[in-house]
């Protein structure tokens, strides 16, 4: 099972995002996802939302997220992932959002308000960047349009456990393992579980159902709650991954 944390770009500011980065790469997460600031949320919940608020009011731009990934090692970090509004790869230039999210490191996208019957254009240039594009696909999606949804898939799955916002949750819901074995049949691309995965015993419930577990609020709550200092960030954000990372390696 992979284990792949969220982080927020620029919060506290990038050189913080790199140096997160650099800590969970070293602690051997599979896979780091690095969510673009946006001012309208899309399945995002209070965390995440005022996590892009803090960046935004700092006055971050796409091009220093480019910039500061682009400094990277891509030989001594997890793959990174770039989750991105349509406005912010549009206004770029579809074309020139790809190329450069490739060339500054990035090996994918995840694009939330990007309709799945839709997707055709995005995920051909995304594929002739190099890039894969990762769909998502929630519990209520029909199953005829989950499977058109696959066709403009690459890379893995975003399982959304519930219908609703990221955030942390007491329990997963009870229907999640249904809503992956449908998955399952339809596919072989790895199937990874969002929205509510938050502690180890969430991560040892999946074993056998999810491919891998998606990570977001709370890491960012461990960021926010280190009052900006970095060192403190890494330090809390590490010890928060250790324990989720020994759980999705436990045999």
């Amino acid at each position: 099972m992979a284990f792949m944390p969220f982080l927020t770009a620029g919060d506290p500011d990038m050189d913080a995002t790199v140096r997160l980065i650099d800590e969970l790469s070293s602690l051997g997460v599979d896979l780091i996802e690095v969510g673009f600031p946006y001012s309208d949320p899309i399945a995002d919940g209070p965390v995440i939302q005022a996590s892009y608020t803090r960046a935004l009011e700092r006055g971050l731009k796409v091009d220093d997220i480019f910039g500061s990934i682009g400094t990277l090692n891509p030989d001594s970090i997890a793959p990174l992932v770039a989750m991105v509004s349509c406005a912010i790869i549009f206004r770029t230039g579809l074309e020139a959002f790809c190329l450069r999210a490739k060339d500054c490191g990035f090996s994918g996208l995840i694009v939330p308000d990007l309709p799945g019957d839709e997707a055709r254009e995005t995920y051909e240039v995304a594929r002739s960047a190099r890039l894969d594009l990762i769909q998502l696909i929630a519990p209520t999606t029909p199953p005829d349009r989950a499977t058109r949804i696959l066709k403009t898939c690459s890379g893995f799955v975003y399982c959304i456990s519930v219908a609703g916002t990221t955030g942390v949750r007491d329990e997963l819901p009870s229907e999640l393992s249904d809503h992956l074995s449908r998955l399952r049949a339809k596919t072989d691309l790895p199937l990874a579980v969002g929205f509510g995965v938050s502690r180890p015993d969430q991560v040892r419930s999946l074993r056998g159902l999810a491919d891998g577990v998606i990570v977001g609020s709370a890491i960012v709550r461990q960021v926010e709650e280190s009052s900006g200092s970095v060192e403190t960030a890494a330090s809390s954000v590490g010890d928060f991954a250790r324990a989720m990372i020994a759980a999705v390696r436990e045999s």
